[in-house]
């Protein structure tokens, strides 16, 4: 068996996604209800095959490939089982101009196909060759909630009724009080509770530690549903905010989904900036990275929930880290997206509340001929940064019967 790397091949796909009434698409997809992802596919001498997915291809595709591109010869020919080196050349290419950002999403696109060559190489699920699964089940939460009309909460709270999820995450800006007043009272007829992501990763400037106090306690003041945490509250690069909100508010604080290295996560651990973290293998430099952090949290007692947001590969790649690192929690992507969900199979199984542990060799993915024909790379499937004011109904709406 040959473990070097005699192939690499950049594969850009879109997907349908969600639906064309949904808010995010409005707000962030400016020709439609498509996605586009862009995975990096690794195959050694022998032929085996691994996938791996860095999310910048949502929003920048092109650039994703050319990246790929440039770093291809830097692995070429080199040992494919020792990862930890693989990732040491690509960023002693990449680091200098882009030690945090878009070249760490790329190379995080080679870590995870480099994890699942590897596994599948050796027949062992990726967990299993970072120490092994610690739980043959991890509790999930539904990530959804960018709704602007009753029925479209309705729809998402009766599939995770169906699933048997029992917390929810519904996005909402600061002046939205009775929209997150009715879903906290409608999701607390089921038992679930619900957390807030109030997206400020995309926001400029950012919202200030008073607002984002005045909210919470104008939602608690007219319901006693109680939002279980806050999710991107503060600027991406404020952490000083969300230190300061820690210390005003008894709602758990939480964010670090874009953020792009390990060492800033783990600065921000050690300083007590959130509750907990939320890293993306697809975004941090791959599956090593989280592993990382959770070793990192773990000594300081923090939490840390994986965030998934991406295609399959980004997925199931933050997923095997969490069942590797005994992982509390992890999220469900609750819009539709065909392409991942016929690459994940039954690898993503989810019952009574729980994702089952994943048991096919490598991250348990299929990418088929058939597949990449019937999910063309479409280069206006975008997600746009630049947010388009859809025209949200008045909070007022809320109020009505």
């Amino acid at each position: 068996m040959s473990n070097k790397i005699a192939n690499v091949r950049c594969i850009l796909l879109s997907s349908p996604y969600a639906d064309a009434d949904d808010p995010e698409i409005k707000e962030c997809f400016p020709n439609g209800p498509k996605r586009t992802i862009g995975m990096v596919e690794v195959t050694l001498e022998d032929g085996t095959t691994g996938i791996g997915e860095g999310y910048l291809a949502v929003f920048a595709p092109l650039v994703f490939k050319s990246i790929v591109e440039l770093c291809t010869p830097q692995v070429i020919g080199k040992d494919g089982f020792d990862i930890a080196a693989r990732v040491r050349d690509l960023r002693s290419l990449c680091d200098y101009w882009s030690l945090q950002g878009a070249a760490r999403h790329v190379i995080a696109a080679f870590e995870i196909a480099l994890q699942d060559v590897k596994g599948k190489s050796l027949g062992k699920p990726v967990y299993d060759l970072l120490g092994g699964a610690k739980s043959d089940s991890i509790p999930i939460y539904g990530s959804g909630g960018c709704c602007d009309a009753k029925e479209q909460f309705i729809r998402e709270l009766d599939l995770l009724d169906s699933l048997g999820i029992k917390t929810y995450k519904m996005r909402a800006i600061k002046t939205d009080i009775l929209r997150t007043v009715w879903v906290l009272e409608q999701a607390g007829k089921r038992g679930i509770q619900v957390g807030v992501d109030m997206c400020q990763n995309l926001a400029d400037p950012p919202q200030e530690v008073d607002e984002v106090v005045a909210y919470i306690e104008a939602v608690h003041s007219r319901t006693d549903q109680r939002i279980i945490f806050v999710e991107e509250a503060i600027g991406p690069d404020a952490p000083e905010g969300f230190k300061a909100l820690r210390q005003r508010t008894d709602v758990q604080v939480c964010g670090g989904e874009i953020i792009t290295t390990p060492k800033e996560m783990i600065e921000r651990i050690n300083n007590d900036v959130y509750d907990f973290v939320q890293p993306d293998a697809s975004v941090m430099g791959g599956i090593s990275a989280v592993m990382d952090v959770f070793a990192a949290a773990n000594v300081k007692g923090t939490d840390v929930v994986v965030h998934a947001w991406g295609g399959a590969a980004a997925i199931m790649a933050s997923y095997h880290a969490a069942f590797a690192a005994d992982g509390k929690l992890v999220e469900f992507p609750m819009l539709d997206f065909p392409l991942g969900r016929e690459m994940m199979g039954d690898q993503g199984k989810i019952v009574d509340g729980k994702l089952l542990r994943p048991s096919a060799p490598g991250l348990g993915l299929e990418l088929t001929a058939d597949m990449e024909a019937r999910y063309p790379f479409d280069e206006t499937a975008v997600y746009s940064c630049a947010l388009i004011d859809f025209g949200p109904p008045p909070d007022s709406y809320w109020s009505k019967d």
